[in-house]
């Protein structure tokens, strides 16, 4: 598997370490990145996390503004400025920094949400609330005209 999926809520300890979920240090060593590329969410309370595959999407998302433009520079800005690589230990652990906790909302404990090419690092709270969201969202998207799932009784 070479994507992150699921959900796996774990604790920090003592030293504000915590285990990255084994599937997804799969995922990162497949993927030969040295680290972790960890920045804030652009439209989330939590982090976004990866490796080359986060990188490159970051990338092609910027190229696609011309060079020294004002969009260019604030999106390169707002994804690269904020950035951080972050050390795997070899116990698989990392430790988030107070800059990246504070943005998250971290104390305790972090809810790793993968989503495919990169996952997220969420405060478990915030994240479940936000899936109870999105999952209302998608019943709704679901019943819209054209969707494969129109016209099935609600609930389905």
């Amino acid at each position: 598997m070479d994507r992150f999926v699921a959900t796996y809520t774990m604790r920090l300890d003592a030293k504000g370490r915590v285990s990255i979920p084994a599937s997804f240090r799969a995922v990162l060593t497949r993927d030969g990145f040295e680290g972790l590329y960890c920045q804030p969410s652009p439209g989330h309370p939590a982090l976004d996390a990866g490796g080359n595959a986060l990188i490159h999407e970051i990338e092609a998302l910027i190229e696609r503004f011309p060079p020294y433009s004002e969009e260019r520079d604030e999106l390169a800005a707002a994804l690269y400025g904020q950035s951080e690589i972050l050390k795997v230990d070899s116990e698989g652990r990392i430790v988030l920094t107070e800059h990246l906790k504070t943005l998250a909302h971290i104390d305790e404990s972090v809810a790793f949400v993968g989503l495919g090419h990169k996952f997220q690092i969420w405060e478990p709270e915030r994240f479940f609330s936000f899936l109870e969201e999105a999952n209302e969202k998608v019943k709704v998207l679901r019943r819209q005209p054209g969707s494969k799932g129109a016209g099935e009784p609600p609930g389905s």
